[in-house]
């Protein structure tokens, strides 16, 4: 039985939505363009936000948001219902993204660079590459794995045990990467 305070017409709100969705899950999964078109609508914001905070660039974050929603399309048969459609397409972004920096990863390795990086006279970092400091500029220049933990932590709300699972490393290293990006942030936007 439901409390006093969760009943009424945002209860029923929130019924009609998870319906609604539940009926357009079904739809596409059935091959139904327009019902995928209009998960797609209630979704791809969300999404694209994710992307840009994991790859902190646009075209990435537009190309990475494509892959999903294209995993998507191709995994919809898969889809349980165990969680909300929202849920289910973090995950595959999730997985994407960590799949382009593995890819990412293979290539660099194999392409020399030719940013160059020093400190300046004055102990501050430079480089060729002309960098505005704002929050997204300042959180795309943390370490990688750094990153990652702060945007899943801070900005998504994952628990360091998941985010040791996702990212496969010690929940230990989770905790030092956290509060090594944000002594890092600091750092850089107090500048």
């Amino acid at each position: 039985m439901l409390p006093e305070v969760m009943k009424g017409p945002k209860l029923e709100l929130l019924v009609d939505d998870l319906n609604y969705e539940t009926e357009l899950i079904k739809l596409a999964g059935n091959g139904d363009d327009k019902a995928f078109k209009e998960l797609f609508q209630q979704n791809v914001s969300r999404v694209y936000a994710l992307c840009l905070r994991f790859s902190a660039d646009k075209d990435t974050a537009d190309d990475l948001t494509q892959k999903v929603f294209i995993k998507a399309w191709e995994k919809l048969k898969t889809f349980r219902g165990e969680s909300r459609f929202s849920t289910w397409l973090h995950r595959i972004a999730v997985n994407i993204f960590l799949m382009h920096k593995r890819a990412e990863k293979r290539f660099l390795k194999k392409t020399p660079c030719n940013e160059q990086i020093w400190i300046n006279k004055n102990g501050k970092i430079e480089s060729n590459v002309e960098i505005n400091i704002d929050l997204e500029k300042a959180i795309a220049s943390l370490p990688k794995q750094a990153r990652m933990v702060l945007i899943l932590h801070d900005i998504e709300g994952y628990k360091h045990k998941e985010i040791s699972d996702m990212l496969k490393i010690r929940i230990g290293t989770s905790k030092a990467n956290l509060h090594r990006a944000r002594k890092q942030l600091r750092e850089e936007l107090l500048k």
